[in-house]
């Protein structure tokens, strides 16, 4: 029997609101569509913040709006206090998630808060979305190195993912937010984090801004780690992490583990069909491998 591996597609939110032009409320509602039909069944579809500081999510309400009702879908939301919160329930997620930091450089930059205001916001909604049926999980940013403040000490983030998982998350994901982290570093991290989590699973999120996110992913996955983030077409960033290049490509994730003996059940080929179709919409090319170079070559006719 196949281990599965559940991967969390975040294009439609982490990848759309890094891209210098906003993409049309139609044109995500179909990308959405796309990715489910590929059989993705948990997709980040958008950020409930404010517009100002991310104008590419502004159409939040009105995406939630026209995505079909699938029960065996989570479409999930991006909230980061009570405000975002209230928005995304009326707008009817599924699913949020929150986020802090493991730097308080880092939190100030992409929230505008302290790590503690960060996981006091948590600690006030997680609750409230434990009462309205709603899932809510967290991620620790920059859980492997801060473009501000250098090397991250794993202590750090095991405090602070401890302290996340009183409230009862669905579970908690560490991220490579500027695409630092190495193999080994992911293997240790993870080993150190699982036993410390009393049961909340891990989740892990890598950017591949050195190269290194889908190696990685293996290592976290050999490492105990069930879920996954990433971005079809490898799209995506973080618009407030200087030189923070895109998400792990999923067709490139997909590629690996469906190589290596994983399930996931997603249809590689309607992902790169999907890449490809989204590289038509944004007028350059995606920086995913798999999208270029296809599936594993059939065999030829003799």
């Amino acid at each position: 029997m196949l281990r599965r591996i559940e991967i969390v597609e975040v294009g439609p939110r982490d990848g759309l609101q890094s891209e210098p032009d906003v993409l049309a409320t139609p044109l995500k509602l179909e990308l959405i569509s796309r990715l489910v039909d590929a059989g993705v069944r948990r997709v980040e579809v958008a950020s409930f913040v404010n517009p100002k500081r991310v104008p590419q999510m502004a159409d939040a309400e009105a995406v939630m709006a026209g995505l079909p009702k699938r029960p065996d879908v989570q479409y999930v939301g991006l909230v980061l206090n009570r405000r975002g919160f209230d928005r995304a329930v009326a707008a009817g997620c599924t699913e949020i998630g929150m986020v802090t930091a493991a730097t308080d450089s880092f939190a100030q930059r992409n929230q505008g808060a302290s790590i503690e205001e960060t996981i006091a916001a948590w600690e006030e909604i997680a609750p409230l979305a434990h009462a309205a049926g709603i899932r809510a999980q967290v991620t620790i940013s920059v859980s492997f190195g801060c473009p501000f403040e250098g090397e991250v000490a794993p202590s750090r983030v095991i405090e602070i993912a401890r302290r996340l998982a009183a409230a009862k998350p669905v579970e908690i994901a560490i991220a490579d937010t500027i695409g630092v982290a190495v193999p080994t570093q992911v293997t240790a991290l993870v080993e150190q984090l699982l036993p410390a989590l009393n049961g909340v699973p891990l989740r892990c999120h890598f950017h591949n801004t050195r190269n290194t996110a889908v190696a990685n992913a293996y290592a976290a996955v050999m490492a105990g780690v069930h879920t996954l983030d990433s971005s079809v077409g490898g799209i995506g960033g973080c618009p407030f992490a200087p030189n923070a290049t895109g998400n792990v490509a999923t067709e490139d994730l997909l590629y690996m583990l469906s190589r290596s003996g994983f399930e996931t059940g997603i249809d590689l080929g309607k992902l790169i069909e999907t890449a490809r179709w989204l590289q038509e919409q944004r007028g350059k090319p995606v920086p995913s491998m798999v999208s270029k170079a296809g599936g594993f070559p059939k065999r030829s006719a003799a």
